[in-house]
């Protein structure tokens, strides 16, 4: 039977169905006018190339298509479209799209735009992705716009700035015997590494960041970029796998303790929350991390709201504190202190942060006035001596990553992440797990053994370090940087969750957070939704069954195919081991558990499943 679309997604608006391109070895995917998952021989080849155009928040366009031709032939393809972008005061910005495939492993992606009035923009032209399996940490060759070639490697660990600049091509081993040269004509190119935001790629792309954004393109001066990529090598291509077969499960050895599972509280969720009280006890977190942010007009009311709930549920508090830094710290954290104590809020730690560093700094920017953050701690620390102390960044590993914190002077160090920051659309929502156990391994290589938690963590994105604001969502669409997402309300997010657990369970993690109680990040649903509020949606098992194996011994879960599923155990103290399972797609999916003592079962779209 076909899962009901909005119990998948929380919508019912479905994306393009992707084309299936062909010109012998080589296939693609046409997707809304750009090109996913290019393929050779069955490897993956590029993730992506896609013509991209963004507003100044860094918002991307989503043009209309019109005049799409289509020509499949036995040797090859050829592709061809007109698109418009339609931006702020009537602007608009034309572009005619060529793209042609050929058997002998050739490909070409031709774009020329044309604005029709002045255009303003962060970003118009090419992005070209590159998977980061198989290809982390892997030599490449790199040519320079001024005809300069240097043998390199891409970044394993996490570069926090551009590994490669002033591009013109660069060439990688699809497999042994061929490579694939990426080679981009009509600008400067640059490649920055998007694990940084939890995108599973190195993304190359057009306009260096040190040059001033926004910019304007002139009314009526074309632009013309083109990607070629070309694929050469005599190895013999490998032979299309007809049944693909079930996902194998596989128990391993033992590692760490799984981490405390934390439910974020903001201030106007407290009374939902509190209302619902036997059903956030029943869930069983062990952490509650409680949002305040006078920045925003949180005060004594807000902390009464924290410590009505800090009252009446027996798990541990954080206190996540933005701190304004417009005057004196030890005055500013010691009215934060006062007002902790006169609320009557009980706290196990404090999480501090200034909040100028919520947005992101780019490369080539200046760095916004901010005091030291050794100055910061010291305050923090003489403001609550008696509690833990964290510090790291409210937004994401980007940030962390960028601005590395003088990690000593904490008792933890935390970030968040999100999925959306660049694209929001299913197969990259999911690819996006790909990329936690390289930031997680990013950060223990800068902090070492440190204690270590991320959160909150969710779909939808609750502050957008790279613009004034997230985007608003009303229509519930998949859109990237907004702020409510419907997939949070669907069997989706159940899938992501336990994904995303999985694959940060090897770091040894304190505690993670990947939702909040009530609200648009909640395991319940909110007034005005299609759900009745206070209704429980799927991702509340997900956080229920995690927070069951907080505490636990994990053991290492592999499976066969961790694109397809992903697998997460703990081990009791009584010797019981408890596993869940996550289908990441949206197809039935079988999979044989019989290492678990278990016969085979078959995963319905985004299940989850708990095995013991």
């Amino acid at each position: 039977m076909r899962a009901d679309a909005f119990d998948l997604y929380g919508t019912r608006a479905t994306e393009a169905s992707p084309i299936l391109l062909q010109a012998g070895a080589l296939n693609a995917e046409l997707v809304n006018g750009n090109l996913r998952t290019i393929r050779h021989g069955g490897t993956e080849v590029l993730r992506a190339i896609a013509y991209i155009v963004r507003d100044r928040d860094w918002g991307t366009y989503e043009p209309a298509l019109t005049d799409l031709t289509i020509d499949q032939r036995d040797d090859g393809f050829r592709v061809s479209y007109t698109a418009s972008c339609a931006g702020p005061g009537g602007s608009r910005l034309d572009f005619r799209t060529t793209i042609e495939g050929s058997a002998d492993g050739s490909l070409s992606f031709d774009v020329t735009a044309l604005p029709d009035s002045d255009f303003e923009t962060n970003r118009c032209g090419f992005c070209i992705l590159h998977p980061i399996a198989g290809l982390a940490g892997s030599p490449v060759t790199v040519e320079h716009t001024d005809g300069s070639v240097v043998e390199t490697e891409l970044p394993d660990l996490i570069d926090p700035w551009q590994p490669f600049k002033d591009l013109r091509a660069i060439t990688h081993q699809v497999r042994p015997g061929v490579t694939a040269e990426c080679r981009m004509e009509g600008d400067t190119f640059e490649m920055e590494d998007q694990r940084n935001w939890s995108d599973a790629s190195y993304k190359t792309y057009v306009r260096p960041l040190a040059l001033p954004w926004p910019y304007v393109l002139p009314a009526g001066e074309p632009v013309r970029q083109t990607i070629r990529l070309r694929i050469a090598g005599e190895a013999r291509t490998p032979a299309a796998t007809a049944d693909i077969g079930p996902v194998r499960i596989e128990l391993g050895e033992a590692g760490p303790r799984l981490p405390d599972i934390g439910v974020v509280i903001y201030p106007e969720d407290v009374d939902a929350s509190l209302a619902k009280l036997p059903e956030l006890a029943g869930l069983g977190p062990q952490q509650l991390l409680l949002h305040f942010d006078p920045t925003r007009g949180h005060g004594m009311d807000a902390l009464r709201a924290h410590a009505r709930l800090a009252a009446a549920l027996p798990a541990a508090t954080t206190l996540e504190c933005v701190v304004a830094c417009n005057g004196d710290l030890d005055t500013e954290l010691s009215e934060v202190a006062d007002m902790v104590r006169q609320s009557g809020l009980r706290l196990d730690a404090i999480a501090v942060s200034p909040s100028v560093d919520r947005q992101s700094t780019p490369p080539g920017s200046a760095w916004p006035a901010c005091p030291p953050l050794e100055d910061v701690y010291a305050a923090a620390r003489r403001a609550f001596p008696d509690i833990r102390l964290g510090g790291g960044m409210f937004s994401y590993f980007t940030e962390l990553n960028r601005k590395r914190v003088p990690a000593g002077l904490l008792d933890f160090v935390t970030h968040c992440t999100n999925p959306i920051v660049h694209a929001a659309d299913d197969l990259s929502v999911m690819q996006s797990l790909e990329a936690l156990p390289f930031i997680t391994r990013s950060t223990r290589a800068i902090f070492g053994n440190k204690p270590y938690r991320i959160g909150p963590s969710t779909i939808a994105m609750r502050q957008n370090p790279y613009g004034g604001a997230t985007k608003d969502n009303p229509q519930g669409q998949r859109i990237a940087m907004a702020n409510r997402d419907p997939r949070h309300a669907a069997q989706f997010a159940a899938a992501w969750t336990i994904g995303y657990a999985a694959r940060v369970a090897p770091a040894g993690l304190e505690m993670l957070t990947l939702s909040s109680f009530a609200g648009p990040f909640g395991v319940v649903a909110g007034s005005g939704e299609p759900l009745a509020q206070g209704t429980p949606r799927p991702i509340l098992r997900a956080i229920e069954g995690l927070c069951e194996l907080a505490g636990l011994t994990h053991l290492s879960a592999t499976t066969s195919d961790e694109t397809r599923v992903l697998a997460l155990a703990g081990r009791t103290a009584s010797g019981e081991t408890i596993v869940w399972l996550a289908n990441l797609t949206a197809d039935h999916v079988p999979v044989d558990v019989s290492a678990l003592g278990q016969g085979d079962l078959v995963m319905s779209p985004y299940a989850i499943a708990r095995l013991v």
